[in-house]
C-alpha cells in the first residue's frame, strides 16, 4: 500500500487547512488509516484515526473538536480538516495505514506517506 499525503501548509493561528491521503488499495475490510504528527524535537505523536468500513473516528484530545478525520471510499482518499489552527499545531503531518484496525500507536501501523509541514504563526 502506497500513501501520498498532501495540503500542508503556512496558515495564520485561527485559520484552517485540510490534508489529504490517498491510498493505492485498502487491503482488509479491518482497515484503518491515521494521522499523526511530529514537532521538531518531539516524538511521533497521534493525532486521528478512522476504521475505514465502520466509520469510527478517534482524536487525540489536543484537537477534539477543531479537527474532523473523513474517508471518500471512491477515491480512497482520508481528509483531515483542520480548523482553529493553533502556533502548537506546528508539525510535520504522516498519514499511516494499518491491516487491522485503528490504533493510537504509531508503531501498530503498517504503513507510512510522505510527511507534509504544517505551519501556524500565531
Amino acid at each position: 500500500v502506497q500513501l501520498q499525503a498532501s495540503g500542508g501548509g503556512l496558515v495564520q493561528a485561527g485559520n484552517s487547512l485540510r490534508l489529504s491521503c490517498v491510498a493505492s488499495s485498502r487491503t482488509s475490510s479491518t482497515f484503518a488509516m491515521g494521522w499523526f504528527r511530529q514537532a521538531p524535537g518531539k516524538e511521533r505523536e497521534f493525532v486521528a484515526a478512522v476504521n475505514w468500513s465502520h466509520g469510527n473516528t478517534y482524536y487525540a484530545d489536543s484537537v477534539k473538536g477543531r479537527f474532523t478525520i473523513s474517508t471518500d471510499n471512491a477515491k480512497n482518499t482520508v481528509h483531515l480538516q483542520m480548523n482553529n489552527l493553533k502556533p502548537e499545531d506546528t508539525a510535520v503531518y504522516y498519514c499511516a495505514a494499518r491491516i487491522n484496525g485503528v490504533s493510537r500507536i504509531a508503531d501498530m501501523y503498517d504503513y507510512w506517506g510522505q510527511g507534509t509541514q504544517v505551519t501556524v504563526s500565531s
